[in-house]
């Protein structure tokens, strides 16, 4: 089974169009590890558009915030002005919809959480070495996906010891290590690439390779601006920042 595992699409619909169009003949299913809306323009139609898609969906900070169970004040400025935008723009329905996700949950021998699986509803970032290897104790499978940074990146643990791979696009698994993968972002990359980010997962193999995709950002980047949105949001989008 081949799973493509989205992240962080942040109300992108350019980009999750373009990364589902680009995974289409490659993955068996669709896993999202949260923050489907926050900071874009398009959050209703990405929403409707990844509960179709997706076999297995959990919630993240931007979820929490637009559901009323994260105070705002955690925000930056930005990101606050993006949230309150966010909440009048979906109905109770959805609003409900997205407060009922799950903060963790387990598919084909991997855990699926949108920040460190030590402490789920403290929306850790996972970036450094240190920060993936004490976050090993917090999940039981072999494989553990994370986003939230919108970072790619992994680490692995075994008896031959530690490794960090920051950076990394393709992994080849190896028997007897544990790894935990950081999908990067589908909808504002911040690796200074501006392409979607994405992992596509054969369980079967062991094999995760973090594919790029090339999206519209300019007529997103339009969109956040024309829907008053902080100019910020739409400029970092070419950026990848």
């Amino acid at each position: 089974m081949r799973y493509a595992i989205l992240s962080d699409i942040h109300g992108n619909l350019e980009a999750l169009r373009a990364v589902l169009a680009d995974c289409g003949g490659a993955a068996d299913g669709v896993l999202c590890l949260g923050d489907t809306v926050g900071y874009g323009p398009d959050p209703l139609a990405c929403v409707e558009l990844v509960a179709e898609k997706a076999e297995a969906i959990v919630s993240g900070n931007h979820e929490h915030a637009v559901a009323g169970r994260l105070d705002l004040e955690w925000f930056n400025r930005y990101a606050r002005a993006a949230a309150e935008w966010t909440r009048e723009r979906l109905d109770d329905d959805h609003r409900g919809y997205l407060d009922a996700l799950p903060l963790v949950r387990e598919v084909a021998g991997a855990t699926l959480v949108h920040a460190s699986p030590a402490q789920p509803d403290e929306w850790d970032y996972l970036v450094s070495a240190e920060d993936g290897f004490l976050a090993f104790g917090h999940f039981a499978t072999r494989w553990c996906f994370v986003g939230h940074s919108h970072v790619p990146g992994a680490w692995s643990l075994g008896s031959s010891g530690p490794e960090h791979l920051p950076g990394v696009t393709h992994l080849d698994s190896e028997r007897g290590r544990r790894y935990l993968v950081n999908v990067g972002s589908v909808g504002q990359p911040r690796d200074r690439d501006s392409r979607a980010a994405y992992a596509l997962w054969d369980a079967e193999a062991g094999r995760v390779e973090i594919r790029r995709v090339v999206y519209d950002h300019a007529a997103t980047r339009r969109k956040i601006v024309d829907a008053g949105l902080p100019r910020f949001l739409a400029d970092r989008l070419a950026a990848g920042a």
